[in-house]
């Protein structure tokens, strides 16, 4: 007998349910309106969200929240026959925010610098590394461990919010030094572990001063 079945049925079209997001291997769709709702916010926010704190702004529940995530950055990746996006959504510093997709890293760095050099200078990053391996720690230990005074470029970290303060030191009263959420974000990073095993390569802690 001849088939008789719709257009969408012989396609495999209209089989998910109205109002609701495709997901993979058979597992519960996602709401099309939770979706929408989402993209909405992340396109608002300046740093990493949970899913807990999206849950709370929209309504839902954690689980939810992270299924919509997860489905959101799989179609942004092409996973879901659509084109893949100049974008990306995905996981930093304990929460997820979109970011353009390292791939057009060059072509977003030139537009947004238009000449300009945005990028930390050398004794910026050593300076850094150190805090990011020591920390906390304070200005005169980094001087020791650098063997140059850091007074400005520890400024211009503290300027670009890439470090913060914590603290005082118990023994000298110094001001201590740590990363930010805005170092891990920057980074790509879900937390420090994350960093790469060099610290045995960095003077050990007795080998130098700990008095400001």
């Amino acid at each position: 007998m001849t088939d008789t079945g719709s257009e969408a049925d012989r396609t495999g079209e209209g089989t998910a349910v109205e109002g609701a997001g495709t997901a993979p291997g058979g597992e519960a769709a996602v709401d099309a309106a939770l979706l929408t709702a989402l993209e909405a916010v992340l396109m608002v926010v300046d740093e990493p969200l949970e899913p807990v704190q999206i849950a709370e702004a929209l309504g839902t529940t954690p689980d939810e929240a992270l299924a919509a995530l997860t489905e959101l950055a799989a179609d942004y990746d092409g996973r879901r026959g659509s084109r893949r996006r100049g974008f990306e959504l995905r996981r930093a510093a304990g929460g997820w925010r979109i970011y353009s997709r390292a791939d057009h890293h060059g072509t977003v760095a030139d537009f947004i610098t238009a000449g300009q050099s945005a990028k930390l200078s050398q004794a910026a990053l050593e300076t850094l590394a150190v805090i990011a391996y020591r920390q906390p720690v304070t200005r005169a230990r980094i001087s020791a461990i650098r063997g140059v005074n850091v007074d400005g470029v520890v400024r211009t970290l503290l300027m670009r919010g890439l470090i913060v303060e914590s603290g005082a030191d118990a023994t000298s009263g110094a001001v201590q030094f740590v990363t930010s959420r805005v170092f891990l974000e920057s980074m790509g990073l879900e937390s420090l572990d994350e960093l790469p095993d060099i610290a045995p390569y960095l003077p050990a802690g007795d080998d130098v001063p700990t008095v400001d």
